[in-house]
C-alpha cells in the first residue's frame, strides 16, 4: 500500500484542525466538561465549511471522499476531543443511508451532511429483554421493534436511530424515530460524559433499511466503520496527549532538572511513541483497505485492538508523568484521559477484538 496521504486528506485535516484550534480552547473544554457534552458552535462550523458533507455522494451535496479522508477528519476531531457526533451522524448514519437506503432515506442522509439533523446508531451489544429473548425483535409486515439498546450516542438529539433487530433468526437494520411515544430514552453516565442513552422500544414503528436479506451485510458495514472511526479518533487523542506530556516534561523541573532528563520518564514516553506508531499504521492500513474495497475484517479488528491497548497504556503514561496535575479535573489532560478510556472500551476492548481477530484468522 501507498502511505502517502492524498491531497484531500491533507486539506480536510488542515481545515478541521484549524476550525478546532479556533473554537476548542482549554477554557471551552472545561465549559463542556459536563454530562451530555455537545459543542453546538463546532458542529455548525464543520457544517458551514463543508467538512460534514465531504464523504457523501455528489448527488447528495457531498464530495464523494472515502475512508482515508474520513479518518483524517476523525483524527483531528480526536486531537481536540471534539464533542460532536461526526462519527455517528455522518460516517455511520448518513453513510449507511446513502449506501443502502431508498430515495427518501438518502435525502435524510443529505440533510445530515448539512448538519440540519443528527443521526445515530445502536451498535452496542443489546441487553436481554424481560422475556429472555436476545436483542431487539422486529415484527412485520408493518415493522415494529421491541427490546432495549444500550449506550446509544446522541439519542437525545437524533432525528432517527439506526437499529439492528432480529427477524426469525435473521438480522435486519431499521430506522426509528426516537421521539415516538413508544420509545423511552434514559441518560447513561459514561467516562467522558458524552451523551449516551439506554433506549427502550415497545412495539415501536420502524422503517426497513435496504432489505431483510441485506441486513447482515449492512450491520457488518456499520460495525466495521464504527470500529475504524473510533480507532481514528483514538489516534488523534493519544497523539495530542503525548504532545501535552512531552511539553510538560520540558518545562517541569524536579531536583533542578527537566522531567524529560530522567531515564524512566524518557523510556515511558518512548514506549508511548511506539504504541502510537502501531496504532497509526493499523488505522492507515484499515482505512486504505476500506477505500480499495478489499476485505477489511482483520485489518479493522487489528486497528481497534491497538486503539484499546495503546489507549490504556498511553493514557496512563500521560497521567503518571503529569503527577498530581494528571488527576486534576480542571487540567486539559483530564479530557484526553477520559476520551482515551471511552475509545478504548466503546464497542469492544482488547479481549473482544482479539477473539474476533482469532476467529477471522481461524476461518
Amino acid at each position: 500500500m501507498d502511505f502517502t496521504p492524498t491531497e484531500a486528506q491533507l486539506d480536510l485535516a488542515r481545515l478541521t484542525g484549524e476550525i478546532c484550534a479556533k473554537l476548542v480552547t482549554a477554557d471551552r473544554l472545561r465549559e463542556l466538561d459536563t454530562a451530555g457534552r455537545f459543542d453546538e458552535q463546532l458542529w455548525k462550523a464543520l457544517a458551514e465549511t463543508g467538512v460534514l458533507a465531504a464523504a457523501l455522494p455528489e448527488e447528495l451535496g457531498g464530495s464523494a471522499f472515502g475512508a482515508l479522508e474520513q479518518t483524517a477528519i476523525l483524527r483531528e476531531l480526536g486531537r481536540c476531543v471534539a464533542a460532536v457526533p461526526y462519527l455517528w451522524s455522518v460516517v455511520l448514519g448518513a453513510g449507511a443511508l446513502a449506501k443502502f437506503g431508498d430515495q427518501a432515506q438518502q435525502a435524510l442522509a443529505g440533510r445530515a451532511g448539512t448538519g440540519a439533523v443528527v443521526l445515530t446508531a445502536a451498535l452496542a451489544e443489546p441487553l436481554r429483554d424481560t422475556t429472555g429473548a436476545p436483542g431487539i425483535i422486529a415484527q412485520g409486515p408493518a415493522w415494529t421493534l421491541t427490546g432495549v439498546a444500550t449506550t446509544v450516542p446522541y439519542a437525545d438529539r437524533a432525528e432517527r436511530i439506526l437499529v439492528p433487530a432480529t427477524i426469525s433468526g435473521r438480522t435486519a437494520v431499521f430506522l426509528v424515530d426516537p421521539a415516538h411515544s413508544s420509545v423511552t430514552r434514559t441518560a447513561q453516565q459514561v467516562v467522558d460524559l458524552s451523551p449516551e442513552f439506554l433506549v427502550e422500544f415497545t412495539d415501536t414503528p420502524a422503517e426497513l433499511v435496504g432489505t431483510v436479506e441485506s441486513g447482515a451485510d449492512i450491520l457488518t458495514w456499520l460495525r466495521e466503520q464504527a470500529w475504524l472511526g473510533l480507532s481514528a479518533m483514538q489516534l488523534g487523542t493519544l497523539e495530542r496527549a503525548v504532545e501535552l506530556t512531552a511539553e510538560h516534561t520540558r518545562t517541569r523541573e524536579q531536583f533542578g532538572k527537566p522531567l524529560g532528563a530522567f531515564q524512566a520518564v524518557a523510556q515511558r514516553l518512548a514506549d508511548a511513541y511506539i504504541d502510537i506508531g502501531g496504532l497509526r499504521l493499523t488505522v492507515t492500513q484499515a482505512a486504505w483497505r476500506v477505500s480499495e474495497d478489499l476485505p477489511t475484517a482483520e485489518a479493522v479488528h487489528t486497528a481497534k485492538f491497538w486503539a484499546a491497548e495503546a489507549g490504556h497504556k498511553v493514557a496512563h503514561t500521560a497521567v503518571h508523568i503529569h503527577g498530581g496535575l494528571g488527576i486534576d479535573r480542571d487540567h486539559t489532560l483530564h479530557n484526553y484521559f477520559t476520551a482515551a478510556k471511552h475509545h478504548e472500551f466503546a464497542l469492544g476492548g482488547t479481549t473482544a477484538h482479539l477473539l474476533a481477530l482469532g476467529t477471522e484468522l481461524a476461518s
